[in-house]
Order: structure tokens, then C-alpha cells, then sequence
């Protein structure tokens, strides 16, 4: 059973880390870069995302917690970044985009950024809890349960509201809930952990075909039309690790959902010759975006992991295929500790730069693999 255990530790810790702490901090207007060139050196879309600021401080606060000392400094920093350039108060909460130099250019309460901001929070209150800290986790948590709260059911993903209702900002929200929960034990949590896995159960999640659509009517009904077919196999398993984890920390019943998104995933959402997770596919297996961008990969080796301690189910089979082609394909470039982060169906590459937040994707994946690995070996 190789699964290239000392490689990945070696990318993760001697070369992807010291990367990204250096040269994606924004030396002039602090901060996180968007992203870097292809090279690893400067790019500047004229732009930064909020959920950049809080996945890289879930980083470097795991980071920390696996042993990596500079992580606290970073995680910090980070903090602190985000705290003074992201926060609108507890009336708008956390902003979309930034400009290049710090500054609010999209002020809209997005759903899937205060779900991160939120994530973040509860990863760095396990290496600096303090009464801030907590207090802005509460804040974010009270802001998502009252005012994007949806009148009909679950919660807006934006205010103001545009385009149609979406369950990956759900997903994020529930992902951050059960963080927070695990860092703090506040029932708020579990109470909205355990509304979000209902909502899942009643209207994302279609048992009879295994599938979790993506766009859905004002009701939570998946549109009409092909895109309420659209399956991204990347959220069926990335759904299925988040579930397990609820599992382990809520007792919830999950088992029977968890192995139905990645069935469906491994047999419709996976190129049988080259290992890679497609972007999107329909409800019937059919391709709508044929390519492989890193992350759907690093979903499919949490839900292998998700499946082996929820049910036993041997992960080696999908972990090697899929580890080999992240190290040998995504991770092969210089400098050491970038990606590529986008392939198209016939593997070549077609990534404009490298993307600072696929580091949460790919640290928290090999954080789960290397969680497991000794007792993979042992067995």
C-alpha cells in the first residue's frame, strides 16, 4: 500500500507552506494575494476575494496544529487582515471582494463567504482562543441565523438576492457549523448543523438517483430545465466527508446518503482512464464540463476517507489513483508547492494562474489522508 505518504507530508510541509506563507502574503497592502502567476511570482487580478483571507487562515492554523510552527504567526497575521479589512459590522457582516489594496468593492452579505469567515473562526480559535475570537463567531453565526435567514425555508445565498437559490453555500454553512461546534461546543451550532443535514435530506439530495443538484427555485425545488440537472461531482463527495463528519460529532444518521453521493460519483463522476473527477456532469451521467480543475480530486480522497471510517470500506483504491495524479499532474510544477489548477478533458493544462484558495482543498484533503495513514498501514 504505497500511498506516497512521505511525498505528500514533503509537498505539505517543506515546500506548499513556506510557498504560500511567503509569497502569498500581499507585502504591500497586507493581507492575502488572490493569486500568483504560473511561475510563482506576482499577478494581480485587480481584485481579492474574502473567502481567500479566511481559507488561508484555516491554513495555517491547521498547519499549527500538525506541528508546523510558523503556522501561528501566519494564522495570526491572516487574521488580523481579515478582521480589519473584510468585517462590515453585524448588520452586513463579512464583505465578497475587496480591491487590490484592501478596500470594499463588493459589499454584498454572500452566504458562502461569512460561511468561511465562520470556518476560519472555528479553526483559529483552537490555537488562540480568545474572548475576540469567540465574539466574532458569534456575531458571524447570529448573523447568518437571523438575517439570511430565507422566509420559506433555510437561508438566502446572498443579500441581496440574485440568480437562483444554491445548496453549496449550505454546504459551507453546515461545513463551518460543525468546526465551530467541534471548537466550542455552543449548541447554536449543532441546532443549525443539524437544520442544514434536514434541508439536505428534504431538498438537495434526490435518494432515487443519488444526486445533488446544484440551482434550485424559491422553494428549494431544482429548476426546471438542464440546470436543475447540473451534478458537480466534486460537491457529492466533498458533501459526503462534510456528512460524515456531522456523523461523528452529532450522531446523526448519514450512512445510506453518504455511500449514494459517492456510488454515484465513483460510477458517473470519474474518467475511468485517467483517474480525474469531472467538473460538472448531469443527473444521468452526461457531461457538461468534461475538465478537472484540483479540487473536485481532493473531494473524492476525503469521501474515500469519509466512507472507511464510516463503514470500513478499504479508500486505498480510489486514494492511489487519485493521489498519484494530483503529485504527478497538479502538483508537478515549479516552483515546488504551486499547482496547476485546471486541466481540460484531454489532461492539458489551461490554468491562467494558480489560485490562492485552492490551498484549503489540498491542505485539508492530505491533512484527512495523512489522519489515516497509520492505520491504513497498520491493517
Amino acid at each position: 500500500m504505497d500511498l506516497e505518504i512521505k511525498r505528500l507530508r514533503t509537498w505539505m510541509f517543506d515546500h506548499a507552506l513556506p510557498l504560500w506563507a511567503e509569497r502569498g502574503w500581499d507585502r504591500v497592502h497586507g493581507g492575502p494575494v488572490e493569486e500568483l502567476a504560473l511561475d510563482g511570482g506576482l499577478s494581480n487580478p485587480g481584485f481579492k476575494r474574502v473567502r481567500v483571507f479566511c481559507r488561508q487562515v484555516y491554513v495555517f492554523s491547521h498547519a499549527y496544529l500538525l506541528g508546523w510552527q510558523p503556522g501561528i504567526t501566519h494564522a495570526k497575521k491572516m487574521y488580523q487582515a481579515m478582521v480589519t479589512d473584510c468585517w462590515q459590522g453585524p448588520d452586513l457582516g463579512w464583505a465578497k471582494l475587496l480591491t487590490s489594496d484592501n478596500r470594499v468593492l463588493d459589499p454584498t452579505t454572500d452566504l458562502y463567504d461569512n460561511a468561511f469567515a465562520l470556518f476560519s473562526l472555528g479553526w483559529f480559535y483552537r490555537v488562540s482562543p480568545t474572548p475576540d475570537v469567540l465574539d466574532m463567531m458569534q456575531q458571524t453565526v447570529g448573523l447568518i441565523d437571523t438575517k439570511m435567514r430565507h422566509p420559506k425555508l433555510g437561508f438566502w445565498h446572498q443579500i441581496p438576492a440574485n440568480g437562483p437559490r444554491l445548496q453549496n453555500p449550505h454546504m459551507h454553512s453546515l461545513e463551518a457549523c460543525l468546526a465551530c461546534y467541534e471548537s466550542t461546543q455552543d449548541p447554536i451550532f449543532a441546532r443549525l448543523a443539524r437544520e442544514i443535514i434536514g434541508l439536505f435530506q428534504s431538498h438537495f439530495y434526490d435518494p432515487a438517483r443519488r444526486t445533488l443538484c446544484e440551482y434550485f427555485d424559491d422553494n428549494l425545488d431544482r429548476l426546471a430545465g438542464e440546470k436543475g440537472r447540473w451534478v458537480e461531482p466534486g460537491h457529492q463527495f466533498e458533501w459526503a466527508w462534510i456528512l460524515a463528519s456531522a456523523h461523528k460529532l452529532l450522531g446523526v444518521d448519514v450512512t445510506e446518503q453518504v455511500e449514494g453521493l459517492i456510488a454515484f460519483g465513483e460510477e458517473k463522476g470519474v474518467d475511468p482512464s485517467s483517474a480525474a473527477t469531472y467538473n460538472v456532469i448531469l443527473d444521468d451521467g452526461g457531461f457538461v464540463d468534461a475538465g478537472s480543475r484540483t479540487w473536485p480530486n481532493t473531494e473524492r480522497l476525503k469521501a474515500a476517507v469519509a466512507l472507511y471510517e464510516l463503514t470500513g470500506a478499504d479508500p486505498v483504491p480510489v486514494l492511489r489513483p487519485t493521489l498519484q495524479l494530483l503529485l504527478n499532474r497538479y502538483l508537478a510544477v515549479e516552483p515546488l508547492g504551486g499547482w496547476f489548477d485546471a486541466f481540460d478533458q484531454a489532461g492539458m493544462p489551461i490554468a491562467k494562474a494558480m489560485p490562492t484558495s485552492t490551498f484549503y482543498h489540498l491542505f485539508l484533503a492530505f491533512a484527512e489522508v495523512l489522519r489515516v495513514a497509520d492505520r491504513l498501514k497498520a491493517q
